[in-house]
Order: C-alpha cells, then structure tokens, then sequence
C-alpha cells in the first residue's frame, strides 16, 4: 500500500483522537509515526500494537525527579513514551544549561521506538543524542545514536537483551554537547542500520509515496474510524439532511 503523508498523519491523528486521552497530543503522535514510517522502521505498526495498551493504559502525570544535575530520573507508571516524551526532553534540554551531558532514565514505558522523531530533533539544537533499550518482545538490544550535525541516526541492534523482566521496559537517554563514540562496525553479533539507509527510505517515501503493509493500514484505518460520529436520525438532523 501507497499512502501519502497527509493520509497518514490524518488517519494516526484520527486514531489517537478517538482514544479520548488527556495525555499525549494527537497531532505530535501522528508525526512520529509518520517519521518513523518514513524511514522503513514501521511506524504504523508500532503504532497499531500501542493502541489496545493506550486505550487501557494510565492516562495522568507521570513521577520525574532529578537525583542529580547530570541525571533525571522518570518513571512512566506503564505509560506510553509518545504521550509524555516530547516534555520529557523539553524539560532535559533545559536543564543543560547546568552542565554539558545529561542521562535520561526512563522506567516503565512502552512505544519506545516512536521516540526516534523527538531524539531526531535534538540535532538541530546543537545536541548528540544516545537512547537504548531492550526489546520486550524479542530480547534483542537497540542502540540509537545521533551526533551533532547529522539529519539521521545510526542504529545498531544485537540479540543480548536483558534478561530483566522490568529492564524490557525501561529506556535510557543521554544527551550531550559533545559526540558520542559509535560501536565498531566489526562488534561479533551487532547488526548497523547506517543513516544512509534511513535517508533513502525517506527520500523515496516524499517521491513515491509512503510504503505500508496491507493489514497494518487496514488496523490503522479501523482505529481511526473509532472517532467519527456514528451514522443515525440525531447526527443526520444536525447535519441538515432530515427536517
């Protein structure tokens, strides 16, 4: 399937609309997915499996506490990170001005992988950016880094996740003024998705339209139908067809 990115914005706007949240803005939602999409790192499915826990989930603040100048430590209560991230990292960024690197420790989350946008963002502040995390579902370790000056991330993934059941929800964040150093490209077990690859994918997704999977867009469709108004005498007077 061929979508545009307007069609994918709306169609996660509408989706995350429907949720009726307090927490978490539809329109900043819709933008991750679609960043992620775009760079082949299947936003919409990402997505799609954060809907039935976003529907359920703790939808309140969450615990933020700086234990010191260099670290902040959140925990997130089961939350989702693409509802409370972008202040997350707001609020890291401001505290920079206290000193040039800064840890993030972020506990109990979910959806780590739609944090890539708002980490992407950082570089244009001047910033280098390390996140990582393990994998819940197939224990495998994700290392994400963006040095300054750089528009995409190198990723790096190898199958030692952590065996800590409650580690599989954590993530950790750091962001710094200065580089940080990347893994060598011969690590034994460590597989690189270099930036080069992620531009490409998103240069073909603004060319040729955004690839997604059949069924991963039809799941996405169905959420966002969650929001419309329900077909019936009421909604059809309001609109002016029965007088």
């Amino acid at each position: 399937m061929i979508v545009s990115h307007n069609e994918l914005v709306a169609a996660v706007y509408k989706a995350f609309l429907g949720l009726r949240r307090s927490c978490g803005e539809a329109d900043v939602v819709a933008n991750m997915v679609a960043d992620l999409q775009m760079v082949g790192l299947n936003g919409v499915g990402h997505f799609n499996k954060a809907v039935p826990f976003l529907a359920n989930e703790k939808d309140g603040p969450i615990t933020l506490s700086k234990p010191a100048a260099d670290k902040i430590a959140v925990d997130m209560g089961g939350a989702s990170l693409a509802c409370h991230l972008p202040s997350i990292i707001d609020y890291a960024v401001e505290q920079l001005v206290e000193t040039k690197a800064l840890a993030i420790e972020v506990r109990n989350c979910h959806n780590r992988w739609l944090a890539y946008s708002e980490l992407v963002k950082l570089s244009a502040k001047g910033l280098a950016c390390k996140a990582q995390w393990s994998n819940g579902s197939d224990a495998k370790q994700t290392l994400y880094v963006l040095n300054k000056g750089c528009i995409y991330p190198e990723l790096f993934q190898s199958g030692c996740g952590n065996e800590n059941s409650q580690a599989k929800h954590d993530m950790t964040i750091e962001i710094s003024t200065t580089n940080f150093a990347l893994p060598s490209a011969n690590t034994v077990g460590v597989v690189q998705l270099d930036s080069s690859t992620l531009r490409d994918a998103q240069n073909s997704a603004w060319q040729n339209g955004i690839v997604v999977d059949d069924s991963e867009w039809q799941k996405l469709k169905q959420a966002a139908t969650v929001f419309l108004v329900e077909n019936s005498e009421t909604s059809a007077r309001g609109a002016g067809e029965l007088v």
